[in-house]
């Protein structure tokens, strides 16, 4: 099975969950530092639409100024646009799999795409 991590490795939740993904047998993971390679708005709509979940609901608040620029209010639209023109928005780790996406916190969460 192929899975894509959205990972940022200074975050012990996306370390841990890439650790899952590493020592599940038979996985084929790809590791996106999204930091550095961040996702275009585009592609962040439709991993939350395939997660079930929100822009906003995939927004990070812990350590960024999301909540001063009213991005939790914000539509859709805008909290994406911020995301993909500033990444550290993005809540970790997302990923991808055959079987759907999660935003896994905790990286239990994984489990349910394995």
């Amino acid at each position: 099975m192929k899975a894509t991590i959205w990972h940022n490795p200074n975050c012990g939740t996306s370390r841990k969950t890439l650790a899952i993904l590493q020592e599940t047998p038979g996985m084929d993971v790809t590791v996106v530092e999204y930091l550095k390679n961040p996702p275009s708005a585009d592609r962040l709509a439709q991993l939350y639409r395939d997660a079930g979940i929100t822009p906003a609901q995939g927004l990070r608040l812990r350590g960024t100024d999301a909540e001063e620029r009213g991005l939790p209010q914000a539509s859709d639209a805008e909290v994406l646009a911020a995301m993909a023109a500033q990444p550290a928005l993005i809540e970790r780790p997302l990923v991808e799999t055959d079987k759907g996406v999660r935003l896994c916190r905790p990286q239990e969460k994984v489990h349910e795409i394995l």
